[in-house]
Order: C-alpha cells, then structure tokens, then sequence
C-alpha cells in the first residue's frame, strides 16, 4: 500500500460533539478506502502533537475552518506545509465550514471523504505576515466587532413590536473610522490623515488583492501587489476567522502556491454537438 493510501485522520473535539453523525460518515467512508490511522485530540496541544507524529501518513482533518487553519499553522511554523497535501472533511454549521466550501472542498461529508480517497491536489497560496502567522483566505483590517447577541424571549419579541408600532425605528450605527498607512510593495494607498473604514487583503494566481474603503463617497482604493504594510495606531485585525491584536505595524506577504489541498477532480465538460 503506497503512503498516498496511508491516512492520518485527525477528527476535531468541536466536530465530535457538534455533529456525531457526519463525523461517523465521514470516518467510515475514508476507512473503507485506505489505511487510516484514526486520531481523537482533546484540544489543540493534542492536536498539534497528533499531527507532528504523523511520519508518512498523509493528515485529513474532519472539523470545521479552525480546525483547518490550526492545521495549516502548525505545519507552516514547523515548515512541513509543502512536503505534502493536506485533506480536510469540513463538519459544522454552513457558516463555520465557508472558507473549506470556498477553496474547492464539498461540503457534504460523503463527497469531502471520497475527494480525499480520489481527488487532485490544488496548490494555494498564503499570506505570511512579519510574526510569522499565516491567512489562507482573507485578510481584514481591522477586524470587524463581533457583538454576541442574546437568544431573544417571547416578553422580548412583545416589547420589540409595542416600540416598533408607537415610535420609528432609531438610526442605525455610526460608521466608525480608522487612521491607517497602507502600503502595497511599497506604494501608498493611504495614510494617516485620510480615514478609512477598512482594507481587505487576499491572495489569488501568487499576488494579493489590496482593496482600501475611504470615509465617505470616495471610490475604493485598489492594488495588486506582493507585500502589504498596514501601520498606525494599534489595531485589530481579523486573519481567516481569528481576531488578532492590537498591533500598529504589520506586513503581509504573498508566498505563491505554498502549500496543497485535496479537492474533487473537476469534471469534463463535453463539448456541445457540431
């Protein structure tokens, strides 16, 4: 049996009590197809240390997108990213699987399973920052607040009506400002006496897409480039679906086809009749 039939498939805590099932699924079909050896870490030390022990076995993490990410730093901080691909069987809700389902994996755990057994590779690239963190699909800057909302009660969705029906409905937010100096292989797009409301980075064909968005009716501010510097007054920013910070320089820079994912083999279209 060759190593590309050798697994190693590391099943996320979060996975195994979120959805046994797809979990069951997913674990059975890749049984079924290769010599799989079955992983079950606890957290994340596990997780690493699981992985670091791998030796030729190819890993397949079952999980959703941080579970994913987890795996893509560790083995870029242990610089074994490009020795091979990397499998992933997305299981969560629809909106912590999104980043897998947009970088080619399906979402159902059947057809992620059988891609692993019989897809292709498919060489992404990575944003590499100046601490050595890594962003596999978007970068935003800063990182949008995330308000916890309450699980509304009955007595809430009563009140919530009576207001909506004896006064308008108050304005919405303020959009908030930034001052931020951005830098795109050396060019500015921005500095600090110009607010901003945020700048996204992402990475496609080895150069990243810098979009800026000015305080009010200004047009977008847009460049390729192949290293972005974002300074000013600390920060946060969102790298994928962790939340970083604060910082008050930071430097990304693209590293083309970095590493490998397992993905379905793309269907031949046939040709329409003559």
């Amino acid at each position: 049996m060759s190593a590309h039939d050798q697994l190693l498939v590391v099943i996320d805590p979060v996975a195994r009590r979120s959805d046994g099932e797809s979990v069951r699924i997913a674990k059975d079909v890749l049984c079924a197809g290769a010599d799989a050896k079955i992983c079950l870490p606890d957290g994340p030390e596990e997780f690493a240390r699981v992985l670091a022990r791998r030796g030729s076995r190819r890993p397949v993490v079952i999980g959703d997108d941080r579970a994913l990410l987890r795996a893509v730093a560790h083995l870029h901080r242990y610089r074994e990213l490009a020795d091979g691909a990397l499998s992933v069987v997305p299981v969560g809700p629809r909106g912590a699987v999104e980043l897998a389902g947009s970088l080619g994996v399906p979402l159902s755990s059947v057809a992620a399973a059988r891609a692993v057994l019989d897809g292709v590779t498919r060489r992404l690239d990575l944003l590499v920052d100046d601490s050595d963190g890594v962003v596999v699909g978007a970068l935003r800057i800063p990182a949008a607040a995330a308000v916890p909302a309450a699980v509304p009660t009955v007595w809430d969705t009563c009140r919530s009506l009576v207001r909506t029906l004896v006064r308008p409905a108050p304005p919405g937010p303020a959009i908030r400002t930034h001052r931020l100096r951005v830098e795109a292989d050396g060019r500015l797009l921005s500095d600090v006496d110009e607010p901003v409301e945020d700048v996204t980075v992402s990475s496609r064909g080895g150069i990243a897409e810098v979009i800026v968005r000015p305080a009010g009716p200004l047009q977008p501010v847009r460049a390729r480039a192949t290293a972005v510097t974002v300074s000013g007054p600390s920060y946060r920013y969102r790298a994928d679906t962790r939340v970083t910070g604060p910082v008050g320089h930071r430097t990304w820079t693209v590293r083309a086809e970095a590493w490998s994912l397992t993905v379905p083999v793309p269907v031949q279209r046939s040709a329409p009749p003559a």
